[in-house]
């Protein structure tokens, strides 16, 4: 098998897009965006309630857009919304039971992605590869400092 690029850079991009595809397409089947997935992840890794301005952070949108993911995602059942006691402007968003239970389905499905992208390797080139990559990800955080 030939790659029609060359260079690590352009190697994990393209590892990374592959990856992203075969994820998607195994969560569509539950009737969630990816962006969806992510609110989802995201509060199952945080205690199940973060504030909705951390949530905007963590996806990198604006406020607006965030509104508008959570609308849905309500809708369906995944999350609920509340004000803060003291604060009638600060929100937070609570996984809902239904939430959590897309959570462990989402959870096979990214297992499942993950045994499709080291098919055939051997348990020592998988932690190989995670060592280095953990690596790669290191340095190029150092390299953000300033």
């Amino acid at each position: 098998m030939s790659r029609d690029f060359r260079g690590l850079g352009p190697a994990l991009g393209w590892a990374s897009k592959l990856s992203k595809a075969n994820m998607d397409a195994r969560v569509s089947q539950y009737d969630v965006t990816p962006v969806q997935t992510h609110v989802l992840l995201y509060l199952q890794q945080h205690g199940g309630r973060v504030p909705q301005q951390e949530l905007a952070g963590c996806l990198r949108v604006k406020p607006s857009t965030v509104n508008g993911v959570l609308d849905r995602m309500e809708e369906k059942g995944l999350v609920r919304r509340s004000v803060s006691g003291r604060d009638a402007r600060r929100r937070f968003i609570t996984l809902t039971e239904k939430g959590e239970e897309q959570h462990a389905l989402f959870q096979r499905c990214f297992l499942e992605t993950e045994e499709a992208m080291v098919r055939g390797f051997s348990q020592e080139e998988r932690e190989t590869l995670c060592a280095l990559l953990d690596r790669v990800i290191q340095n190029l955080k150092e390299e953000d400092q300033p």
